[in-house]
């Protein structure tokens, strides 16, 4: 999902190059798409968001395009 963040963000300008912002638009796209997640052994879990297809690497863009958009029109605030 960061990967595909920093993919997107070269290709859109003019954003906040914060952590803030970067944190903000990746939970308001995690919060957007189903959950993918196992459990471990360990009783740990670990994310299991692949983005092996062309589909799903679209929604995923979509989704971070949009959340580009929300949370630059309604930041946090300070």
């Amino acid at each position: 999902m960061a990967q595909e963040y920093l993919r997107l963000r070269e290709t859109v300008g003019g954003l906040p190059e914060t952590d803030e912002f970067r944190d903000d638009v990746l939970a308001y796209a995690l919060n957007r798409l189903a959950p993918r997640y196992v459990a471990q052994r360990t009783g740990g879990v670990v994310s299991q968001l692949k983005l092996q297809s062309d589909q799903e690497r679209a929604r995923i863009s979509v989704i971070i395009l949009e959340a580009f958009r929300v949370v630059q029109e309604t930041p946090r605030d300070a």
